[in-house]
């Protein structure tokens, strides 16, 4: 640095005539391929002009562009490159939206299935779509990259929301209707449900990628760039949820009124243009190259330190075994410090010079500290699965419960209650900018975090939010119940109170997922190890994954439990008689608890270090 200093005030010195090249560096083209060769500056102070010149050009976290050079930070990433990723994520996120927030009316009233056995087909496909991640995840971090893996599960999700628009549209295909109501077979329920999985499996390659790879797009070692990064994860929510606030509103309409040939084929249509405005942008991304299969290098740390089970660990953390590179050996990863914890994995770091060239018996401190992160994220991860269960209600009981009430707005408008979800995505759009604008300062006052909260205290906040949704909605049960007692409203096809009373529930869930789903998102992708980041990011996934099969459970447990002895039991497929109110008040005592937990984990937790260089 020295050096570059000297070379500065030098270059200040120098006119015109003795150097045309470094009189003006930045428009001198030999300067920018590194190849000037000025006698003005002796061969130290050429040196570092030159490093400079590189550094200042090329991104240094190891991201490479599409021709696989390294990536140059005029020409790549950032905004220029982060509008095509979200674009591509509103349309797939209006197309996704707009086959499944309606879905459990289509399985009831097309496909001829009741309240619970709908319920439990969309929340047990829900969880498919969070669980498949995982595969994405994997072959993104291992072998294809984020890049690849989009583009090709982008594909497969194309063609399933083809085949799906072709399921209700061709006849044979479609269910035949009558005025006694429609008569799907068993053929037909099939060939809609491998639609429906194709549709899962293609959202495997993108769910756990594009929020990563759009990050990527922003360099780490850019202290500029590093702080653009952080208001990527809420523009990113945004982006989804004006594809869902156009899902629950037009297309949920046109599903109820128009038609299920247009309601699914125009989402199938946005799925194609996802596709192609993602390849759009090609020539302008930033890809982390692939860093070999995070699961081996696991295993090999777990397989290290039973080994040497009886090995003692050095005091001097230093003595363990590190690469003396600046960079770690694991492909696109920087090294991570070594932390306290979860201390029998350091054995695997223990040094055994027989042994070095063998990572199955020893590992280096980044390869343990990866494997002590994703343990640490576990307890984080979990306490996520009884919010999705929460969050999973607006697609199924929600839209029951609202099937119920007087859905007109005016004498001759009808509003669907799967559209109610849109105050979900207004409440989110609303949130998002007060919490960047209003609370985070208002906050940072007060904690002194550069970001107001951390991210764990985020999250916690919106887990708290999602109890008081769940008491909204069972006081809005008894009050409904109330009616249908009191008049005796028991076989009326809705009573006569407003669906706009759902409205608070709706709402209250919207502003849940700004503080505890984009904390996720930005949480996982930070306390990630490098290397692991799809992976990471596809974790975070399956907590709505299991959320979605934990509903399932409930409802198959308390529809079992309730029915004995020829009772209609709580979920009847007549609610009038049911009791819906008393599954709400599960979910909010099982959220009460998770909230509680939760507070511990939180305490417990030690953010993530990576090794300066």
């Amino acid at each position: 640095m020295v050096g570059f200093f000297k070379l500065a005030l030098y270059r200040s010195r120098i006119t015109l005539n003795q150097s045309a090249c470094f009189s003006i560096p930045f428009f001198c083209k030999l300067c920018k391929r590194n190849q000037c060769d000025s006698p003005v500056l002796n061969s130290k102070q050429n040196k570092a002009w030159k490093m400079a010149l590189v550094e200042d050009e090329y991104t240094n976290d190891g991201t490479v562009d599409i021709h696989k050079n390294p990536a140059n930070k005029r020409k790549t990433g950032n905004w220029k490159a982060c509008r095509f990723i979200l674009g591509n994520e509103c349309c797939e996120r209006l197309a996704y939206y707009g086959m499944s927030t309606n879905l459990v009316n289509y399985l009831q009233k097309q496909l001829s299935m009741g309240n619970a056995a709908a319920s439990k087909s969309v929340t047990n496909w829900s969880g498919t779509c969070y669980a498949t991640p995982l595969l994405g995840a994997f072959l993104a971090d291992a072998y294809l990259g984020r890049y690849w893996t989009i583009a090709i599960f982008s594909i497969i999700y194309a063609l399933g929301m083809a085949f799906l628009s072709l399921t209700a549209s061709i006849n044979g295909l479609k269910p035949s209707c009558d005025s006694s109501g429609c008569h799907a077979t068993a053929s037909q329920k099939a060939v809609c449900f491998v639609a429906l999985y194709m549709i899962a499996l293609g959202t495997g390659g993108i769910k756990p990628c594009v929020s990563s790879f759009g990050a990527d797009q922003f360099d780490e070692t850019d202290d500029t760039e590093k702080e653009k990064k952080s208001s990527f994860f809420n523009w990113f929510y945004m982006s989804i949820n004006v594809g869902a606030l156009i899902a629950s509103s037009v297309l949920v309409y046109i599903q109820m009124n128009v038609g299920w040939n247009w309601g699914f084929g125009i989402p199938a249509v946005a799925m194609v243009i996802a596709v192609v405005f993602f390849f759009f942008g090609s020539p302008l991304y930033r890809l982390q190259k692939p860093g070999g299969s995070p699961l081996t290098r696991i295993i090999q740390v777990i397989v290290a330190s039973c080994r040497k089970f009886n090995v003692k660990v050095p005091d001097d953390k230093s003595l363990l075994y590190e690469t003396r590179d600046a960079e770690s050996n694991i492909q696109g990863s920087r090294k991570l410090e070594h932390t306290d914890k979860l201390r029998f994995f350091d054995k695997a770091a223990v040094e055994d010079l027989k042994s070095l060239e063998n990572p199955w018996k020893v590992c280096t401190v980044t390869q343990v500290e990866e494997l002590k992160a994703i343990i640490q994220l576990l307890p984080i991860w979990a306490s996520g699965i009884v919010f999705a269960a929460v969050y999973s209600q607006m697609s199924t009981m929600f839209v029951l419960q609202g099937n119920t009430m007087d859905q007109h707005m005016g004498p001759k408008f009808k509003i669907p209650s799967a559209s109610l979800s849109l105050f979900d995505t207004v409440s989110v759009l609303i949130w998002a900018p007060i919490y960047d604008l209003v609370i985070v300062p208002f906050a940072r006052k007060f904690t002194g975090h550069p970001r107001g909260f951390t991210q764990l205290q985020r999250m916690g906040i919106g887990l708290l939010i999602s109890v008081f949704s769940m008491v909204v909605a069972g006081i809005l049960e008894v009050v409904r119940l109330g009616i249908v007692h009191k008049n005796n409203y028991y076989d009326r096809e809705y009573i006569p109170m407003s669906i706009f009373w759902q409205v608070p529930q709706y709402f209250l869930i919207g502003c849940a997922e700004v503080f505890t789903f984009i904390g996720q998102l930005e949480f996982f992708y930070d306390q990630a190890p490098d290397a692991m980041r799809s992976l990471c990011s596809a974790l975070s996934l399956t907590t709505i994954s299991l959320g979605n099969y934990l509903s399932t459970l409930l409802v198959t447990i308390v529809t079992k439990v309730t029915t004995r002895n020829g009772k209609l039991g709580w979920i009847p497929d007549n609610l009038n008689r049911g009791h819906l109110d008393y599954f709400y008040w599960l979910l909010t005592i099982l959220s009460v608890i998770n909230f509680l937990v939760y507070l511990l984990i939180a305490k417990w937790y030690t953010y993530k270090k990576t090794v300066d260089r």
